[in-house]
Parts: C-alpha cells; structure tokens; sequence
C-alpha cells in the first residue's frame, strides 16, 4: 500500500513538472527573435525576357525555391489570362514553391486577371485587397495593395504587404498611391513588413515619402532593373518606422533568366 502511494505522489509530480516544462517551454519560445527572408520579385507574368510569348512557371519557381524565402512579394501576376494559357500562375506558383498563397487582382486582363500575389511558408489569415488611389485624368492603370496576417512560429502575428505602383513617368499617382499606403499604415497596431515594385527610385519624392514612415531595407541599394546591366533600384522591402524589426541582410539576387526584374531578398529579425 505504501509503495502504491508513493508511485501516485512520484506520478503526480513527474505530471506536474511536464505540464511546467511546456509552458516553459512555449514562454521561452515566445522570447525566441526570429528572422524571416523576405523576397520581393517582379515576375513578368513569368515571361523570360529573352523568349517572348514563353511562360516559364518553373522558371520562377526555381528562383523563389534557391532563395528559401518565408515572405514573397510577387508582382505581375497572371491568373486565366489568354497570354498565359489560362493557367492560374499565383497558385501554380504555391503547389511549385510549397507555401501558401494569396492573390489580389488588380485589374481585369486579356479574358482573366492581373495583379499581386503573397506567398508565405507559414499559416496566412485576413488577407485584404486595398485598391490604391489613381487621378483619372492620368487613364493609369488601377493598383492595389494585399495585405495578409501572418501567423509565425513563435506564436506572434504580422502583417504582410505587397503592391506594384504606378508605371507612368509622372510620379502623380505613385505619390498618392505612396500617401494611402503611408495612411494605411498608420491604422495598423502589429509588426509589418511592405515588399513590392514601386516603380521609384531612392531620391524620388515617392522613396521620400515612403522614408517618412518606413526604414528601407537597404540605403545604398543594388539595381533591381533591367536584368541585364541594371541601372536603377525601383524594387523594395521596407517595415514602419514604429515596428520592433531589425535588418540582418539585404541583396540583390543576380538571376537573368526568369524575368526582366533582379529579386531583391532581405533577412530581418523580429524582436520578442
């Protein structure tokens, strides 16, 4: 009888210390920094530059895959267009890369859809599409902003957020399509990261203002455009000024082939 009590208070404190090791153990992984890639790539409806009307999906997802990136930002992105074969490159893209995957359409387009998309290796929820800003008498073409919670393994949420701004050589509408953006994120309370094709350069009152609110990844940045003797740095990653993020890397990935855009890929740390 004694040794059967004493197996059930032996029992009953192995129980007690498993059940403190695991909040423990989920406390300690909470105060765990952690560090994402985060890749930004303008993909050229997966078109390589170098062999007009080709779409080459594998192509792209080659590059995504050598990278290893938690976070893309892709932009120009087909879905069911006629150009493309009607395939659906956003989710292509997820089954090739193994990630989830959100798309947010921009404008209707030769008999499909055109926009962004967001990729993410971990769990995505409350994925948003903002329709930014554009002066009609401009006749530019719609954009968005796409927006998607991301679930980290550490517990914690951030946002993530893509867009691709105006192409026009006036800055009239990147400029208020950089303002709603800025405005938007004022409204936002958690960690956020912004990637995308803002179609700017550093110097420009679009990155100026951009400055005003987020730190760049990047201050003496790579050119991202063309892909052959590149001459300007117009693809970004950036997080708010008011976020707990730091930047461990930022670099320009030399890729040739897959589009007439470089990926840009930057390793930050979120802080605990």
């Amino acid at each position: 009888m004694r040794v059967l009590k004493y197996m059930v208070i032996v029992t009953g404190i192995v129980l007690v210390a498993a059940c403190s090791n695991k909040i423990s153990d989920k406390s300690t992984t909470n105060r765990v920094p952690v560090q994402l890639r985060v890749m930004s790539y303008n993909v050229h409806h997966c078109n390589p530059p170098s062999k007009p009307g080709l779409i080459d999906v594998d192509g792209i997802a080659k590059t995504i895959n050598g990278q290893h990136p938690d976070l893309v930002a892709l932009q120009e992105i087909d879905v069911e267009t006629i150009r493309s074969g009607r395939i659906n490159e956003a989710a292509l893209l997820a089954e090739k890369t193994g990630m989830k995957v959100y798309f947010a359409k921009a404008i209707d387009h030769d008999g499909g859809y055109y926009g962004v998309a967001i990729l993410s290796k971990y769990p995505v929820s409350q994925m948003k599409t903002y329709k930014l800003p554009t002066e009609m008498s401009t006749k530019g073409e719609p954009r968005v902003l796409a927006t998607a919670r991301i679930s980290m393994p550490n517990g914690k949420k951030i946002l993530f957020a893509n867009t691709h701004l105006d192409a026009q050589k006036a800055s009239v509408n990147r400029m208020l399509q950089m303002a709603e953006i800025n405005r938007l994120t004022d409204l936002q309370t958690m960690p956020f990261i912004l990637a995308g094709d803002l179609n700017a350069r550093p110097g420009s009152p679009e990155i100026d203002l951009l400055d005003t609110k987020f730190i760049r990844t990047c201050v003496d940045c790579a050119f991202t455009i063309p892909v052959v003797n590149p001459k300007s740095t117009i693809d970004h990653i950036a997080f708010p000024r008011k976020s707990n993020f730091k930047i461990i890397s930022h670099e320009v990935i030399p890729e040739r082939y897959a589009s007439d855009h470089l990926p840009v890929l930057a390793i930050v740390e979120i802080a605990p």
